[in-house]
């Protein structure tokens, strides 16, 4: 802090003894000049700073304080750490087989087709005997960067799913809020706790694996070991399941871009094979864990500007909000929503415009609207609503 009013101050001397009101002053005051001098010109420091436009806002703050998804065709826009998406729906709190965890983040939106997914999941996994699910982050109702945490989950195409069953009690506001996950990997060994891990733990990533809309599961390269060392029979569907940094609590499922978003930008294809090679053994070596050399270089996030984003974003930012978070809430349990979203489209029509010009979205759609040539389920009100 002194070195910063230091520097201020300096730099408020140069000012003021160069200006014209800095010598009027010197004229009129002599041996107060310098003073009298530094302290306008600090004044005028401090109010050109907070000039609107002065400096350009974070693209986390903005996209933050969205509460609600912009009202448009649903669409994913850049890539998966650097981008946005319009037409977002709401997972709902409670499912059969689900509970929507942290909910005061208000990061359970995605593209239509993922939260589709998620509820997909949750059924199937519950046939296959896990209790149900407990659904960490999936994004902000318009993506872009978030306020804290991931870099990813810009696009409404990820989602995090925690590996502690879901109990057979509903959880309080207060334990959704403050409820640890269980920590499956030994933080020293970087292996499975075996005390922990059991097959239920295996079926469900394979049931996530199956959906050919999900190109990549991220889990801790603990957990990745121990499926590469457990899993008999089949194993192609290992070559989904990545080993990264982290998720030693939940399991991170990514889908691929979907149909409607031609500015999506896809991720390369994962490498042939199993991943129980080489690639996973560098992850037991000294190397990854290295201390981070700079750690305290700032996150992308906290550096991205609008500027940094594709220009769409700022679309998807500007464009109207639905009357509330209930009108977009999808609650599918598998029923086509197609077929009864028709009182819920004709409140909310006209449908707005989102944008104009070269790549801009579609304003002949929105997230109410079917779209069967594309096949994504689309909110409708809650039965008896």
């Amino acid at each position: 802090m002194i070195d910063t009013l230091r520097g201020l101050w300096y730099d408020a001397v140069q000012i003021a003894e160069g200006s014209s009101l800095g010598k009027t002053l010197a004229r009129a005051l002599p041996g107060k000049t310098l003073l009298l001098t530094a302290v306008l010109a600090i004044a005028g420091l401090a109010a050109l700073a907070t000039q609107p436009g002065s400096a350009e806002q974070r693209a986390k703050d903005l996209f933050g304080a969205k509460k609600l998804p912009a009202l448009a065709a649903a669409q994913s826009i850049g890539f998966y750490s650097k981008g946005c998406f319009s037409g977002g729906v709401a997972l709902p709190m409670d499912g059969r087989h689900w509970e929507v965890m942290r909910p005061s983040r208000n990061r359970r939106w995605g593209h239509p087709a993922m939260i589709a997914l998620i509820e997909k999941l949750s059924r199937d996994a519950a046939a296959d005997g896990w209790p149900g699910l407990l659904i960490g982050d999936i994004s902000q109702p318009r993506g872009g960067p978030m306020l804290t945490g991931h870099a990813s989950h810009q696009i409404g195409l990820d989602a995090d799913i925690w590996l502690t069953p879901m109990p057979d009690r509903k959880l309080s506001a207060e334990e959704r809020e403050n409820i640890s996950a269980t920590l499956m990997v030994d933080e020293k060994t970087h292996l499975v706790k075996d005390g922990l891990w059991t097959p239920m733990h295996t079926r469900l990533l394979k049931r996530a694996a199956s959906y050919p809309e999900v190109e990549r599961i991220l889990v801790n390269p603990g957990i990745k070991k121990k499926l590469c060392d457990t899993v008999k029979g089949d194993r192609s569907w290992l070559r989904k399941v990545r080993p990264f940094w982290g998720h030693d609590y939940h399991f991170h499922i990514r889908i691929g871009c979907q149909a409607g978003s031609p500015d999506c930008k896809a991720q390369e294809a994962t490498a042939p094979g199993d991943g129980c090679d080489q690639a996973l053994a560098w992850w037991f070596t000294e190397e990854p864990w290295r201390p981070n050399k700079n750690p305290d270089k700032p996150k992308a996030r906290d550096l991205m500007t609008m500027a940094n984003l594709p220009r769409q974003c700022q679309f998807v930012l500007d464009a109207p909000a639905p009357p509330s978070a209930e009108a977009v809430t999808y609650y599918g349990d598998g029923v086509p929503i197609a077929a009864t979203a028709p009182a819920l489209a004709a409140e909310l029509a006209p449908q707005p415009t989102v944008a104009a010009g070269a790549a801009a979205l579609p304003a002949s759609a929105n997230a109410f609207v079917a779209m069967p040539e594309i096949g994504i389920p689309l909110p409708r009100p809650r039965p008896g609503h």
